[in-house]
């Protein structure tokens, strides 16, 4: 079976539910995971969605705050959620496809402006999530896995638009780079889309404050598509679709495909 599977950072699904369905119309995806939803799961607008044929979904929800639902074409059954850093947020949901693959969607905390657990509480969440997501990669090795999501962090040099002027940006500091890289490696987890686009500088979030974001530039990869090793190498056709972040009205992130063939 050839899915076609893309995350993106929505920034609230009722507010741009056109674009979502802008998105479905032009590109079809197979399945769609969608982060920062800020929807009780009851109000997403799930009937323009049916209608395009994505009858099936699995979400947790929050009002007004972060959120997380996969949507797809291809039958599908709710394989789990999990309260990473006992926050009580709404980051993760988990779903089995037909064939067998599990895919787990995270929105993973942004963690404030001050990279110091110390005088920043959101920066501790956000290495906490990290650290209890590792343990349970340690704890039992994910098989026939995808990971998905905003993780919101930047890895590599070429995943931010300058590595001399984030270090000590959050998003990019050595800690977190090293907890996510640890993150990572618990679960042998292939990078699918750097996989695909080993080199050059590549971004999926632009922030708003820019004026005009596309002339800047100054960019970030925080989104990302992982999948385990015994399925990594079906994968193939990365790609950021860029231009959508210049939708009127956009997200601040851009949508991340990757095709599977299994």
């Amino acid at each position: 079976m050839s899915f076609t599977l893309v995350t993106w950072n929505i920034n609230s699904v009722r507010l741009r539910e056109e674009l979502v369905l802008k998105l479905l119309r032009e590109e079809a995806p197979d399945v769609l995971c969608l982060q920062e939803c800020k929807s009780p799961v009851e109000k997403i607008p799930t009937e323009g969605f049916n209608a395009l044929g994505y009858g099936h979904m699995v979400a947790r929800g929050q009002k007004g705050y972060n959120g997380v639902a996969i949507l797809s074409k291809i039958p599908m059954e709710e394989a789990g959620s999990e309260d990473y850093a006992s926050l009580g947020h709404a980051r993760h949901i988990a779903a089995r496809l037909e064939n067998g693959v599990t895919i787990h969607n995270h929105y993973v905390p942004a963690g404030g402006d001050v990279p110091d657990r110390d005088q920043n509480e959101k920066f501790g969440n956000k290495l906490d999530y990290l650290t209890e997501l590792r343990d349970d990669f340690h704890a039992s090795a994910p098989t026939k896995s995808i990971l998905v999501g905003d993780l919101n962090i930047a890895p590599r040099e070429d995943d931010v638009w300058s590595h001399k002027q984030l270090l000590k940006v959050v998003s990019h500091t050595p800690i977190e780079v090293e907890h996510l890289a640890q993150t990572q490696d618990a679960g042998n987890w292939v990078d699918v889309t750097r996989n695909d686009i080993p080199e050059g500088q590549l971004y999926s979030w632009w922030s708003y404050r820019a004026k005009d974001w596309d002339a800047a530039d100054k960019g970030r990869r925080l989104d990302h598509v992982w999948a385990t090793p015994d399925i990594s190498n079906a994968a193939h056709s990365s790609r950021v679709l860029r231009h959508v972040r210049g939708w009127e009205k956009p997200s601040d992130h851009a949508p991340v495909f990757a095709t599977f063939d299994l």
